[in-house]
């Protein structure tokens, strides 16, 4: 054999094999969770060096273990390259974007449309799995490994497992009182340990989808009916509920943001509530809960799965219900009432050759306003401030805040540009509210109209190296909850409604969130049913 062929196929014994590939894990695949744990060893003052070096012996005497409970001949191979591949791809978003990947954000990916997901897709993201995870994977591929005889092999593997064991549980029995003291006060510090928490999480969602239950939906609301006062309002009343998407309220003016990214609504009659948060970190959850009366603290997928939500409600009271989206679609709150897939039209005034912008949800709403045979709520689901690239949610028209950053790739842009790329989507959003505001005054004397903008959850724009959502909500920072919420009311629907304007703006400032939505969507049209609860109605206190 030439010398060459032995240097591209290395004859080396599966032990060997087995605590390099869990060195190489530990150094390059969990920085974000070594970062993590070091961070909060830092900020404590529980531990030092020393308890750094022992969580380090301890990640790759865990890889090692874990790796060596897979190492059967003819399994251990084609395991660890799927390993080392994996653990490459969700190592890049990690370290680059800050995100944990469990089962909601799985569920996020998952129901995601194809535009949004080659967003994420970029030279860069091709670059770190080539030579994170393909190169050493095709290393792995090219070392011939050393095998015993089947006992002798069971006999060093057993031992071996014994041993690593051993050190492990040494290595967390000599500094117990900082293991769990750490652990108890940042338990999410888990959901970091790459490819561990993932593949957990990975085998969650897909025992779930998986073993799909017969799902049957629980009807709420039966009993909704609007008060008799409606017949003496002469005139139909037409809600518009914008659902935004990844706008966070510190980067809307109204709130005291320095660049003045709603020039339009502050010169409206609207009514802010600066204190608003979300349910969720993630569209798959934050739609569905938003629309739900669990509340956040109530709320689970399951549950939103089998009960019907504010829509059916709505709609069992005699209301017209109608779902426009631009979006990735509605993650099932709109199943049971009309539905419009505005993304997927080809408007030239709205559309380009790879999306619509926002203001396709009011192509022909007119016509579908004067069709309601009864009031009517409409729900409007923004494309809003999709990230990454946020340079693409806006017309050119609305970049007034420069340089932006144009690329998917953020955390390659200075903060500054990819503030200004937000912002834009932001000041595109102030306008796109502010056209919904003059529809609904141009139908006034026809209409009672009232609009409600609520964004379904925010997002980290490079704060502390963390970009986009979906982190797990217990330790998401404010960004990514702390919400937009904006109330615009015609005089006359104020008027019919029985509502003090003044009142409500009085109350404005007090904390709000997702949970208020549902309850105050049936105060506002004075709806009555059991799964009412005036106390999560904005407007209670303020009917004259």
């Amino acid at each position: 054999m030439p010398a060459y062929a032995k240097w591209l196929s290395p004859k080396l014994r599966l032990s060997s094999v087995i605590f390099l590939i869990a060195l190489f894990l530990t150094v390059f695949d969990n920085q974000a969770f070594l970062a993590a744990v070091f961070k909060v060893v830092d900020s404590s003052g529980l531990a030092g060096n020393n308890f750094k070096v022992a969580v380090f012996i301890a990640l790759f005497a865990l890889f090692s273990l874990l790796l060596s409970l897979f190492a059967s001949k003819y399994v251990f191979k084609p395991f660890a390259i799927l390993v080392l591949i994996t653990a490459s791809v969700i190592s890049f978003f990690m370290d680059n974007y800050g995100v944990i990947v469990d089962v909601s954000m799985i569920q996020n990916i998952v129901e995601t449309d194809t535009k949004e997901a080659t967003e994420l897709l970029s030279i860069h993201l091709v670059r770190h799995v080539v030579l994170v995870g393909l190169l050493p994977a095709l290393c792995l591929y090219r070392i011939d490994i050393q095998y015993h005889s089947f006992f002798k092999e069971l006999g060093i593997r057993l031992m071996m497992i014994v041993i690593i064991s051993t050190v492990l549980g040494s290595i967390i029995f000599a500094h117990y009182k900082d293991f769990s003291l750490i652990d108890r006060n940042n338990r999410a510090l888990r959901y970091f340990i790459n490819p561990n928490y993932p593949v957990y999480a990975l085998g969650k969602y897909l025992k779930r989808a998986l073993n799909p239950e017969v799902i049957t939906i629980t009807a709420i609301g039966k009993d909704a009916q609007q008060l008799n006062t409606w017949k003496t309002r002469g005139k139909k009343s037409i809600v518009v509920l914008v659902v935004g998407e990844t706008a966070r309220a510190q980067n809307f003016s109204l709130n005291g943001y320095a660049q003045d990214t709603n020039p339009l609504l502050s010169k409206e009659d609207i009514i802010n509530f600066p204190d608003t948060h979300s349910c969720g970190t993630a569209t798959a959850e934050s739609v569905p809960c938003m629309f739900s009366d669990f509340g956040r603290n109530d709320y689970s997928d399951s549950k939103a799965k089998h009960y019907e939500n504010l829509l059916d409600v709505l709609t069992h009271a005699g209301i017209n219900v109608l779902w426009r989206d631009n979006n990735s679609g509605c993650k099932g709150v709109c199943e049971r009432v009309p539905t419009e897939m505005m993304e997927k039209l080809t408007i030239p005034a709205f559309c380009n050759d790879t999306e619509c912008f926002d203001e396709v949800l009011l192509h022909g709403l007119q016509e579908k306003i004067d069709s309601f045979n009864n009031d009517g709520v409409i729900v409007l689901h923004q494309k809003g401030n999709h990230g990454p690239a946020y340079y693409l949610r806006h017309p050119e028209a609305f970049k007034k805040f420069t340089p932006e950053c144009t690329s998917n790739q953020v955390q390659d842009c200075p903060r500054e540009q990819i503030v200004n790329a937000y912002d834009n989507s932001i000041l595109y959003t102030d306008y796109f509210l502010s056209q919904i505001i003059h529809l609904l005054q141009h139908n006034a004397d026809r209409y009672n109209t009232a609009l409600l903008y609520m964004s379904d959850h925010g997002e980290s724009l490079g704060e502390n190296g963390i970009y986009l959502h979906g982190l797990p909500y217990k330790i998401a920072p404010d960004e990514q909850i702390h919400i937009p919420f904006i109330m615009w009311l015609s005089p006359e629907f104020a008027t019919s409604f029985n509502i003090d304007t003044d009142c409500v703006k009085q109350y404005s400032t007090e904390a709000y969130s997702h949970d208020n939505l549902f309850h105050s969507v049936l105060g506002m049209l004075d709806i009555q049913s059991n799964e009412y609860d005036a106390e999560l109605d904005i407007f209670n206190r303020c009917r004259q």
